[in-house]
Formats: structure tokens, sequence, C-alpha cells
């Protein structure tokens, strides 16, 4: 394959949707990935120079249940399995096609089968993926340790491999990352039993504390590095209320003291200039909470950015993963 080729390839972005609600208390996020596309997605990433590809949104309808038993405090198991196990496989089939995929959600569930993807798809190309989690909350909750049951608080959880929800992917291949490639980034409501297990698994996590006494280019750079260091991927899944809510309101789980405006678009630039952001989640944005539909466009902007939209003109490596690397 020629260095054009590669090039060509790392230039194709592909959009897949998540409807999907019931992993988080509030209902709405459904009408997450049509917000995103009325707001203007694909159009800025075509305006990038990206070859965009829709691939609409997943149907779980015609997905037959399995037959393990749910965990006893997993609400709607039955139906987000279904969801994993779709997103898994078509995201990796996705990977598989060289371009860059982005995950519309829908509520965070969607990340148990989307960095399962990514992780399978990686592994077999003997790179190691990180995950970026730009979250309020670190949804480092396991069926034992939850307090409300709701599975979106259990995605980071499942994605490193905790006990629990062993089943959820049935006989489909489980990707698991080290929780050493997991960065929670932004968290300011954490659970008691929650905190405990992530101290015990030594899960980096950056506060709202931290980025005010430190600002996030400082931190978000350390990421950059270990990523970097490992030769590795980095899957962003960017929770929007990682976001102030005076800035973001259409969110089920606001929490006062998010990330600023500015400070987010920062963020998305470094990890553009950083070259290692192989795929992105944007989940939990509630169109329905929303105001004029101003947090999806908010969502769409801070997109750009990671994708190289900028003011100025500056000198900066490719965003994109070239595949096979």
């Amino acid at each position: 394959m020629t260095d054009r080729t590669i090039e060509d390839r790392a230039r194709r972005i592909a959009l897949l949707g998540a409807p999907i609600d019931m992993g988080a208390s509030q209902r709405g996020t459904l009408m997450g990935p049509a917000a995103l596309r009325t707001a203007g997605l694909a159009m800025l990433l075509e305006s990038l120079d990206f070859e965009v590809v829709d691939y609409g949104d997943l149907s779980v309808a015609e997905v037959r249940d399995l037959a393990d038993r749910p965990p006893e405090k997993a609400n709607h198991y039955r139906e987000i399995q279904r969801w994993t196990r779709m997103l898994s496989r078509h995201g990796y089939e996705i990977a598989q096609t060289g371009a860059l995929p982005i995950f519309l959600g829908g509520d965070h569930t969607l990340s148990m089968g989307s960095v399962n993807a990514m992780a399978r798809h990686w592994q077999e190309r003997g790179r190691e993926l990180f995950v970026l989690w730009l979250d309020a909350h670190a949804d480092y909750n396991t069926p034992e340790t939850t307090i409300t049951a709701n599975m979106h608080g259990m995605s980071a959880a499942f994605l490193c491999g905790e006990a629990g929800l062993d089943g959820l992917l049935g006989n489909d291949p489980r990707a698991s990352i080290d929780p050493d490639r997991l960065d929670l980034f932004g968290a300011r409501s954490i659970d008691k039993l929650e905190k405990e297990l992530m101290r015990a698994r030594r899960i980096r996590v950056v506060d709202m504390r931290q980025i005010d006494e430190f600002g996030v280019a400082v931190l978000i750079r350390r990421v950059i590095e270990r990523v970097k260091a490992s030769n590795g991927v980095l899957h962003v899944s960017f929770d929007v209320d990682f976001l102030d809510p005076c800035v973001a309101p259409g969110v089920g789980t606001t929490v006062p003291g998010g990330a600023t405006y500015r400070e987010a678009h920062l963020i998305m630039e470094l990890l553009h200039d950083s070259g290692v952001v192989g795929s992105v989640d944007i989940v939990e944005l509630n169109p329905f909470l929303d105001e004029r539909g101003r947090t999806a466009r908010t969502a769409v902007e801070l997109i750009g950015s990671l994708f190289g939209q900028q003011i100025t003109d500056r000198p900066t490596p490719s965003n994109a993963i070239a595949p096979g690397e």
C-alpha cells in the first residue's frame, strides 16, 4: 500500500448512530443522533476535507435475545445487551474499512459496544487502545456497586473487564482494555463504592479541582504523551455532561462546575494536534432537554476542533490514525 493510499483512507470518517436511551434514568437520548446530524456534523467534517460516510442508525428490532441470566441490578439489561452486540459487530466492521468511526449516541452504554469494537480492531494490529473518558461521572460502577442500577453508569467498568456483565456480548469477542489505559477526565460526581473500586484498580482520574489548578493543556498533554509512548491509539468518549450545564443544558445528568466552552475546545484542538485519535463517541445528548439545539451545535463545534477546524492556520500533523500502522 502506497503512502498516498494510506493518507486517502485516513481522511475518511464513518458516522454510525445508536438511538439508545434505556441505559439512563432520563429518556430522550435516542434523539441524539438526529440532533447531531441536524446541527450539521457531516457538513462540517466535509468542509474540513474529510470524506464522510453516514451508515445511518442501527436497529436492534430483529436481534434475538440471549439466554443468559440478567444481573439483579442492571436495568433494561436485555435491550442493552442487544445494542452492545450490534454496536460491537458493526463498529468492528467499519474500523476494518480503514475509516475513522464516530459513534453518535444515545446514552453512554453505547461505549460498551464501540470501545469493544475498536479495542478488538487495534489488538489485531498489534496496537494498544487507550480511552479518554470526558465525563462528569466515572461510569465505573458494576451491578454489585451501583446505587441506581442504570447501566450507563457501568460502561467504563465493562470496557476494563470488570465482572458482573460477563454475558453482555454472548459468544462475541470481548476485547477489554487494561485499567491503566483508561483516563477519566473532568469527573465531579463519583459514588462511594465506585470510588473504592477505582482506587483498587488505580484508575487515573483528572477531576475539576486538578483542571482548575493545573489547566487542561498540561493535563491533556500527559494523556497524549502516554498514548504516544506506547505507539497507541486513542478513543475519545465524549459525554456532553463533561461541559458545564450553562454551556450544554441538553443532558439528563447535569452536574455544576464542568468544563467551559473554551477549555473544551482547547482539549479538542490539542487532541487533533497529537495525531493519536482513532475513534470517537458522542453520548448523552438529550434534545428533549436542550435549548433550541444549543447543546447539539456546541457538540458539533467541538468535534470540528477535534478534526482540525481552527481560526488561524497552524501546521499540525494529521488527526487520524493511518490504518495498519
